[in-house]
């Protein structure tokens, strides 16, 4: 049939009835989902992903501590498609000047920033291969069904329902158009990553960062490379801060070689960023072209890319995690530790520990209540350990800036692992990402040099390496909430900082008329979340797309 107006009523949605609801198919849901059925098999667990397949959408540095697939497969060393392979043996820290860099004597950095023991993969690989793992044991996965709705009973979370597909771009049914499903479960946990849609609907609903820290982020930005053989070191981990970064902005970098002589390279703005003209997928570009990174890049094949945010508060900004029904897990919960540039483990740690206590509760006969276990238990786990050590490295570098902030952070981090205090005790981190950005008659231009083709690329290229799609005739999935104040703030004020902040293209200022019209280009979208974060008036809100649209990440 042809488009028709939306009718005033939908039809009912079909339900199905879980134990367990798992939103996100990323090492925290589907190490829930596992050790679930290692507790209890009789249990039905479902785990629905957004992303077209799992993995899709996984995109991460990675070095991974392998600390929680330990806790849950103690063996998986020993497996014949063991999703890690290449162990890290040699590790190198840089501080980075425009044409040169310092390399900075492994002796200083505490013993808790060494990479030694872990492994250098794709998290993506991790997660099919864990998917594999949890179907075997009776899982339900259902990849490219966006978790859209949180479904609410007498103030209890009592499930998901995932979105209505075959929705057009003005909002009529069409001849595609499905209803979308209700998966109701006795417990839910939310397992979305960082700036999840549904995640941060619950903890505005719940009040769950009450007496919290604001929670932090940064942009993460990543390609893959394979490499000629003479400029490929197997187990080399490097990691830059500095140039091309200014003193007062955060971040870093990342290069990590694997198997197969294939090259991650990564770059991290901080989102508390000043300067509205700052752009982090140029200065990812201007990164590459240091004579550091270039030498291993020169003549090599760039085969992906890819953006994510990443929550960097950490110890002080996790919010209660815990709500009648369910609970946040993983990176949803904000377990990043900042200064090792690692988040899985913590996320695999915060799943088993959570589906736990969801096992208690059942075998108690107990369902949609608070799963108070899990709240007062992970400050006293490994991810509590692990995050109290760093709680301040990111504070001191926002507030000192790179050069102290780093030495500082350096310092208290040696004396919280030898002594097990901090002379700075837990400092805050101030106001949201939003509210950082001075307006632009206080900011100076950046000139970002045009990419050369060979380490340096455009955006519309890079985003066409992330296999990105979406449904064209759909609703936009980037709410602006007022364009008038788009237009009065963002643009007049901050100069439409939008266009440089998004790592894909999506969002442009076009003069029509002799005035500035916002053009929003959602197909772009590779579901990093920054304009959910860095909008200075919080006047975007991203939402899922239809379940399976976005990127396609193969080995991200």
């Amino acid at each position: 049939m042809n488009a028709a107006e939306r009718p005033a009523e939908l039809p009912e949605r079909e339900a199905m009835e879980f134990d367990v609801v798992i939103v996100g198919a990323g090492p925290a849901g589907l190490a829930a989902a596992i050790r679930l059925k290692q507790i209890d098999d009789s249990l039905s667990v479902v785990v629905v992903e957004k992303g077209s397949e799992v993995g899709a959408h996984i995109l991460s540095g990675a070095v991974v501590d392998p600390s929680g697939l330990d806790l849950l497969f103690p063996h998986w060393r020993d497996a014949a498609d063991a999703p890690l392979k290449t162990p890290v043996t040699d590790d190198r820290f840089y501080f980075l000047g425009p044409a040169g860099s310092l390399r900075l004597p492994n002796a200083l950095m505490p013993p808790l920033m060494s990479n030694h023991g872990a492994y250098i993969g794709s998290l993506g690989t991790v997660c099919r291969w864990l998917a594999g793992k949890a179907e075997a044991l009776g899982v339900e996965i259902y990849p490219g069904f966006a978790a859209a709705e949180v479904l609410y009973e007498d103030g209890a979370v009592a499930g998901v329902a995932t979105g209505d597909m075959g929705v057009g771009r003005d909002g009529a049914i069409t001849d595609r158009f499905t209803r979308g499903m209700e998966l109701r479960a006795k417990y839910t946990l939310f397992a979305e990553g960082a700036r999840g849609q549904l995640s941060k609907q619950l903890i505005a609903h719940y009040r769950l960062d009450a007496g919290r820290e604001p929670q932090k982020y940064g942009i993460g930005l990543k390609e893959l490379w394979t490499v000629p053989a003479e400029q490929h070191r197997p187990g080399l981990v490097q990691h830059s801060f500095g140039w091309p970064l200014d003193n007062a902005t955060g971040g870093g970098s990342f290069l990590y070689h694997m198997e197969d002589r294939q090259v991650m390279v990564g770059f991290v703005v901080h989102l508390n960023y000043a300067n509205p003209y700052l752009s982090p997928f140029e200065e990812f570009q201007r990164f590459k072209a240091h004579p550091l990174v270039r030498e291993t890049l020169e003549g090599g094949k760039r085969i992906s890319y890819g953006a994510r945010a990443i929550t960097e508060g950490g110890y002080q900004s996790v919010p209660k995690l815990v709500f009648p029904g369910g609970a946040l897990i993983g990176c949803a919960a904000g377990f990043v530790n900042v200064p090792r540039v690692k988040g899985s483990h913590n996320a695999v740690h915060s799943g088993m520990l959570a589906a736990e206590e969801v096992a208690k509760a059942l075998t108690a006969g107990r369902q949609h209540d608070e799963l108070a276990g899990y709240e007062a238990g992970w400050r006293g786990s490994a991810i509590g350990r692990d995050l109290w050590k760093v709680r301040n490295a990111k504070p001191l570098w926002s507030k000192l800036g790179t050069a102290i902030g780093i030495a500082l952070g350096g310092l208290d981090m040696w004396l919280n692992t030898l002594l097990g205090v901090s002379p700075f005790g837990t400092l805050g981190h101030g106001k949201p990402d939003s509210a950082t950005l001075k307006p632009a008659a206080q900011s100076k231009r950046i000139d970002y040099p045009k990419p050369d083709g060979v380490v340096s690329f455009d955006r519309l290229s890079s985003v066409f390496l992330s296999n990105t799609n979406h449904e064209e005739d759909q609703p936009i999935h980037l709410k602006v909430a007022d364009m008038a104040l788009q237009k009065a703030s963002e643009h007049d004020v901050y100069a439409g900082p939008s266009a440089r902040y998004c790592p894909a293209g999506v969002y442009e200022w076009v003069e029509e008329g002799g005035e500035p019209r916002f053009v929003i280009n959602a197909q772009n979208c590779v579901h990093c979340k920054t304009c959910d974060i860095k909008d200075p008036n919080a006047n975007i809100t991203w939402v899922a797309p239809e379940g399976g649209g976005g990127p396609n990440y193969p080995n991200m």
